[in-house]
């Protein structure tokens, strides 16, 4: 069996220490020197064990202040179900309100935004053909803890009630429900979901650190002739939020 990378080590001896209370909620750390010194290991390894606890939540960095251990925080819930969209309010809504929290979101739509490539391909439509973009901000007791960013065609919903997914009588009803109100039915929708790091833009906007892992989550929604109608790169925190699918079995 290989051995463990020294990093990997430090950063368990680390959380040792936090379990075990020799560090508490609020304490800062001793410098990397400290602490290479200590496990006899070089400041490198120290700061890569660290960079790994911070992107885990169990640390906290303080810019020109140290590393300090992070306070403990509950989790939220994210439940991915192809059932979660319902008529009468918000899935994420319900989601926080399950757990004691208060859900909503920020957005801004843009409309008419040439398609890049890759978000073309996903939609089946050209190069440059025009989209409705929508970024999202999903709070919970008003900190952000999921982003999105929704296209759909323009040439779909463009001159009618719902080209505005935030806005007009089906302001915030979801896509199947908007979809449903122009004659489309939407018949399934197919998730991508990956791990990576957050860009430096999205640990910004959800006040995590550029180092922190995210799950990033590629959605398109489908209408019953299978053609995509929806399409959204949903970003979720790591240390912020649980994701939970919930499969529907037919009967």
């Amino acid at each position: 069996m290989p051995e463990q990378p020294p990093y990997l080590r430090i950063a368990d001896e680390l959380r040792r220490r936090i379990v075990e209370h020799v560090w508490t909620p609020g304490d800062r750390l001793p410098s990397r020197a400290q602490i290479g010194q200590e496990c006899g290991v070089g400041e490198n390894v120290v700061r890569r064990a660290q960079e790994l606890l911070i992107s885990q939540g169990v640390l906290e960095g303080r810019a020109g202040s140290g590393t300090y251990v992070a306070e403990p925080r509950r989790r939220v819930r994210v439940v991915r179900s192809s059932a979660r969209e319902q008529p009468e309010g918000s899935p994420f809504r319900a989601d926080m309100k399950a757990v004691g929290r208060q859900g909503d979101w920020e957005s801004r739509t843009d409309a008419k935004v040439p398609a890049p490539a890759d978000i073309a391909a996903r939609l089946g439509i050209a190069e440059g053909d025009l989209c409705v973009r929508t970024a999202y901000e999903f709070l919970a007791d008003g900190k952000p803890v999921q982003l999105s960013t929704s296209w759909e065609p323009y040439d779909l919903t463009g001159g009618t009630l719902v080209v505005l997914p935030e806005g007009g009588p089906k302001a915030g009803a979801g896509v199947v429900n908007r979809m449903a109100e122009i004659g489309v039915t939407v018949s399934h929708t197919v998730e991508q979901p990956e791990p990576r790091q957050a860009t430096a833009e999205e640990a910004s906007l959800l006040g995590i650190q550029k180092t922190s892992l995210v799950t990033h989550i590629r959605r398109t929604y489908y209408s019953d002739e299978g053609q995509p109608v929806e399409t959204a790169d949903i970003v979720v925190p790591a240390a912020l939020c649980e994701i939970v699918y919930e499969v529907p079995i037919g009967h």
